[in-house]
């Protein structure tokens, strides 16, 4: 049973799975942020564009509810509401278009720093001493070749 908890201890510990929560953590943050974004900035001027109709009410009525005498709801009917629908394809939409914008960005500053050419960003040194580490061999491999 030791060995079982020494495991899982070595698994929870290493940096994967603590980048992950730490990821998984900030993710459920931006979907609260883009969630607020759509429903309280972005659909009320497109509510207010389409004189005043909310997305999230939008439904197609297959088979109306039956009500009873008192007004109660016997059968609930079929409803489709796609307005939800919608807006859950902005969130998305938006939330993919960050990553996106995000991800370009950290690419370009890696690509930058992986140039050889520019001068303007210090070499990491385990970047260097592998570049000099390829160019010894490469100059050992030409010599011992002749």
């Amino acid at each position: 049973m030791s060995g079982f908890f020494q495991e899982f201890k070595k698994f929870a510990v290493k940096g994967n799975m603590i980048d992950l929560a730490v990821g998984i953590i900030i993710g459920a943050a931006f979907n609260k942020i883009v969630d607020v974004l759509v429903k309280q900035i972005i659909m009320p001027p497109l509510g207010w564009l389409t004189a005043g109709v909310d997305l999230a009410d939008l439904k197609w009525v297959i088979d109306p509810p039956k009500l009873d005498e008192a007004g109660a709801v016997v059968s609930p009917g079929v409803v489709i509401g796609y307005g939800m629908f919608i807006e859950a394809m902005m969130d998305f939409f938006i939330v993919a278009l960050t990553l996106f914008v995000v991800i370009r960005f950290i690419n370009r500053l890696k690509d930058k720093a992986e140039d050889d050419k520019n001068q303007t960003v210090p070499t990491p040194k385990d970047i260097q001493l592998l570049s000099e580490i390829r160019d010894e061999m490469k100059l050992m491999n030409g010599k011992s070749a002749a």
